[in-house]
């Protein structure tokens, strides 16, 4: 694999297509604003169709993410004060302060699979089994309770796009600390424009489903990308970026609907190899490429069965669940 002149391969992949861009603006907003005017109308009718019409809001607030993702990388327009404006404005809608979470993410980009460098903050954090049988006992219980499905899924996603994004995180400079303050004074603008217009009770019952949907989706790609068996991690002096990249990164091969609703992102180790290439470019490279086509691969059905991984045995090389490793985790390790 360290053969592969991969810079070469990816080149000319990376160059944004204008048009392909602003039609996915087109029919990623278009759909999702009338989906809320719909829903609006859907609450004189039954909750129950309001319901039905935010699983379909939810995807295309999925969509607006990844444009917001990828302006983030500078892969979507040509323009990097364009990408700022357009990723900035998904921000608002994804609830999400842009510039704070570029920061983020290029962080997780530049350490992903480097177990010197994790992120504390980079959800889900994953402990070694060594650390994990270090820790006090309280702390295990913690770790354990964090890494249930129930928690790591359902309870902390909306928690952290509703409050978690509302307060930052550890690192950037001043314009990271004002993408939070500007995405949270928009957020109070729409939020009271939006309640006078069709009552605030209103507004929370058709954002609160959509906002709770889109974060458990975005949670749960962003774990299985990374978070599978034979996924990797290596200490800083072995770690090698070619390697994070195709052996580290999941090819999410899902059906070709789902595909487009999440913009690609489960081609997640082209997008790792070269974060430059557009999302709609993603499939197109990896199927060119022999050389980038020999990687993990999950489906939706095979995937399920990473939600019971919560720890990376140093031992074997791989992911496993705790039953794996119990009686070895009673004493610290050395």
């Amino acid at each position: 694999m360290t053969s592969i002149p991969w810079q070469k391969l990816v080149a000319k992949y990376q160059q944004p297509d204008t048009r392909r861009s602003a039609w996915q603006v087109v029919n990623s907003f278009g759909p999702y604003v009338l989906l809320w005017t719909l829903m609006v109308w859907s609450l004189r009718v039954s909750y129950a169709l309001t319901l039905v019409l935010a699983v379909f809001a939810t995807g295309f607030m999925i969509r607006i993410f990844i444009i917001m993702h990828d302006c983030g990388h500078g892969s979507f327009l040509k323009s990097q004060k364009a990408s700022n404006a357009l990723g900035a404005v998904c921000g608002f809608l994804t609830l999400t302060p842009y510039f704070q979470w570029r920061h983020n993410h290029a962080l997780h980009h530049a350490h992903a699979g480097n177990l010197s460098k994790r992120l504390q903050w980079d959800l889900p954090m994953t402990l070694t089994v060594r650390e994990f049988s270090a820790l006090p006992e309280w702390r295990k219980l913690l770790y354990r309770v964090y890494r249930h499905p129930l928690v790591l899924f359902v309870l902390l996603p909306p928690l952290l796009f509703f409050i978690g994004q509302r307060l930052g995180s550890p690192g950037g400079g001043k314009r990271e600390r004002e993408s939070v303050i500007l995405t949270n004074v928009v957020l109070v603008a729409l939020a009271v424009g939006l309640g006078m217009w069709i009552g605030f009770k209103e507004v929370v019952l058709i954002q609160a489903p959509i906002t709770v949907m889109g974060s458990m989706v975005g949670v749960w790609l962003f774990y299985i990308q990374h978070q599978y068996e034979e996924t990797y991690f290596k200490e800083e002096e072995e770690w090698d970026y070619l390697f994070a990249a195709l052996k580290g990164s999941s090819y999410y091969k899902l059906h070709p609907v789902l595909r487009w609703f999440t913009g690609n992102i489960g081609l997640h180790h082209v997008h790792h190899l070269s974060p430059r290439i557009p999302n709609y470019r993603l499939q197109e490279c990896h199927d060119e490429n022999p050389e980038l086509q020999d990687v993990p691969t999950l489906t939706l059905k095979s995937s399920l069965k990473c939600a019971t991984l919560r720890l990376w045995d140093e031992e074997i090389g791989r992911m496993v669940g705790f039953s794996e490793v119990r009686g070895r985790t009673s004493t610290p390790q050395g």
